[in-house]
């Protein structure tokens, strides 16, 4: 059987493989399993089945544990940088990548090697309301929203280890998520700077989320006091969201890390 074709991209320590989708085996859960796993397979959070088109692409993502997710504000980036780098485009260019979430539209602004940065218009914050979720002896309150995927906000000081490694799985496969959801812990330390960590639904503990920082910076508007344009920081760095009016933008670097084939298909 043929080598399998891919690319390895992240954006601030959040990675994804990229398989062409016509290239990809039938049972792409399977596939994202087998490639993602970091001692047995090459390792990443994700894996994103993609087709370049003039200026664009398509992508379908799954996440390491083989599920489907909506969207991927990181893997996005990542694909657009790919774009970019395949038809040789340069600053100022608009890519548009169709997603399981619609279709987004990514400004490049700046290249610099193999690191791009883009302003990407990352659509509505849909269903943004609190509630109180009870998780053992306790009651959480969260912000619930969806940022073209689902994300629970948990807003105050950030967690110790112990309690973040029990609360964000027990938050993300909460019953009251039947498709699962991704977490947020948030911070708001000013204004314009909200500090989060992220449990990712169907991978875990990750560096950084695009959909995660999005949906981190219009809950601390929305209930945490902070402003509407904000430096969202991770544990993998800083990322700039804009909410205006009801539409969220995200303004962050995607590098490509390498090409190649792996064997084990």
């Amino acid at each position: 059987m043929a080598a399998l074709r891919l690319v390895k991209a992240h954006a601030y320590g959040n990675d994804f493989l990229f398989v062409p989708d016509a290239d990809a085996r039938a049972d792409a859960a399977a596939l994202a399993r087998d490639l993602c796993e970091r001692h047995e397979g090459i390792g990443a959070d994700g894996l994103i089945l993609f087709t370049l088109r003039d200026r664009g692409a398509t992508m379908r993502l799954f996440n390491a544990d083989g599920s489907p997710a909506e969207l991927s504000g990181n893997g996005l980036r990542c694909l657009a940088a790919m774009v970019v780098r395949a038809q040789g485009l340069s600053g100022g260019t608009t890519v548009t990548v169709e997603t399981g979430a619609g279709a987004k539209r990514l400004d490049l602004l700046a290249r610099d090697g193999e690191r791009y940065t883009f302003r990407a218009d990352m659509g509505a914050a849909e269903g943004l309301h609190e509630v109180g979720i009870p998780v053992g002896t306790e009651a959480v309150t969260a912000t619930v929203l969806r940022v073209g995927n689902p994300q629970c906000v948990v807003l105050g000081p950030l967690p110790e280890p112990d309690r973040f490694a029990w609360l964000g799985p027990a938050l993300s496969t909460h019953p009251r998520f039947p498709e699962g959801t991704n977490v947020e812990f948030a911070q708001v330390e000013s204004p314009r700077r909200v500090r989060i960590l992220i449990w990712e639904r169907g991978v875990g503990p990750t560096s950084s989320s695009g959909t995660g920082a999005c949906a981190a910076a219009v809950a601390a508007a929305a209930h945490g006091g902070a402003a509407r344009e904000v430096d969202v920081i991770a544990p993998g760095g800083i990322q700039t969201v804009e909410w205006i009016d009801d539409r969220v933008y995200l303004t962050g670097w995607a590098e490509i890390l390498f090409e190649g084939e792996w064997l084990g298909v």
